[in-house]
């Protein structure tokens, strides 16, 4: 008689794509593996919506939970910590009945191993229950507790912070498994453990050609008025803008050569592949995808965003493209005529991605 399948439980955090779509990868290298997701909780908040690609992708039953999230500005441009800070210890009565949710779904599905992609709820869960399941935690953020990667100088109350952060949603944590642009030896002392990052199938499937437009991410609507900006003086240059924004249309002519598209992600991969160059603010996973299709990125970190400001200085060091304050798009479009593609290295760590998790993974159960 065959023994039942490993099942593996899904938590994510819903802030940004970059989280959900590393799940995806990481369900179907689990399904390869002959193994089974069995379930899939994801934070969200009033502030976002579960994208539909998510919805559709994910082939296990999905529960929202209420999770902590960021607060902005009046612009919706920075972050405010400190207003976050506030916000989220204020929800914490709605925060601990999503932790009821999380214990009565682990009661329900019995997974064999629980997979953390960084929320921080089921830290608070391992602290507080103490189950006896192992937790493999997967984000780009636990690089930041290996003792040879660089952080930006100065910024120590926001490094406290964000190892706080980051700590919390891998407190109980079995295995750390840190998503890097280049290769580092684990750390077995931090139970850091350096994998290369998790794309989805379709970034495989991409035929990156030489194409004449600048590709722009945005996931804070506030920035759009930079970029409207910028192209009034530039109107010459073809840009087309993917941006989390409530729209009756799925792409708004708003210049001649000015585009504004709902977010789309299987439109978005396949005219990142035709792009000359992708602007976007530094979440991980988009500047990751940029790379592997051999598309120079300029990166925006969002103001008050120290993660961001921290991914582009290490994408910048792997050659991903170059970083600035804020969208001087005539400078990328002076850094892309002498840019030269140099994804080889990159594709080849990234290559190693199925291997190495299903290593990991297996090594816990």
């Amino acid at each position: 008689m065959a023994s039942p399948k490993k099942k593996f439980l899904f938590v994510v955090q819903g802030e940004g794509r970059g989280h959900m779509t590393q799940s995806i990868a990481m369900q179907s290298i689990i399904l390869n593996a002959g193994m089974e997701v069995c379930g899939v909780l994801i934070g969200k908040s009033p502030q976002r919506k579960i994208p539909d690609f998510y919805l559709e992708k994910i082939k296990a039953p999905i529960t929202p939970i209420e999770s902590p999230n960021f607060v902005t500005d009046a612009k919706m441009k920075s972050i405010r910590m400190f207003p976050s800070v506030v916000k989220n210890i204020q929800n914490f009565g709605t925060f601990r009945n999503s932790l009821r949710i999380i214990d009565e779904k682990i009661k329900e599905y019995k997974p064999d191993v629980i997979v953390n992609f960084y929320d921080p709820l089921i830290g608070l869960y391992y602290l507080f229950n103490k189950p006896k399941i192992p937790m493999v935690c997967v984000a780009h953020q636990y690089l930041m507790n290996h003792p040879e990667f660089e952080f930006p100088k100065g910024f120590l109350m926001d490094r406290i912070s964000l190892k706080f952060y980051t700590n919390l949603t891998a407190h109980g944590a079995t295995k750390r498994l840190a998503l890097s642009f280049y290769p580092f030896q684990d750390s077995e002392r931090e139970h850091v453990y350096v994998i290369p990052p998790l794309l989805r199938d379709e970034v495989f499937s991409q035929k990156p050609t030489a194409g004449n437009y600048i590709l722009v991410y945005l996931v804070n609507s506030g920035y759009l008025e930079d970029i409207i900006a910028w192209h009034e003086k530039n109107s010459e240059v073809e840009v087309h803008c993917f941006i989390d924004k409530k729209s009756e249309h799925d792409v708004e002519q708003f210049h001649d050569k000015l585009f504004f598209h709902k977010i789309n992600d299987q439109k978005f991969l396949a005219m990142m592949a035709g792009a000359k160059g992708l602007v976007s603010t530094a979440g991980f996973e988009s500047v990751c995808e940029a790379m592997f299709l051999g598309k120079p990125v300029f990166m925006v970190p969002v103001e008050g965003h120290f993660e961001q400001y921290c991914n582009s200085r290490d994408a910048f060091k792997a050659g991903a493209g170059i970083y600035d304050k804020g969208f001087h798009i005539t400078r990328f479009l002076n850094y892309l005529a002498g840019y030269r593609n140099t994804s080889d290295n990159f594709k080849n760590w990234v290559n190693q991605s199925r291997n190495k998790t299903i290593e990991q993974l297996k090594s816990v159960l």
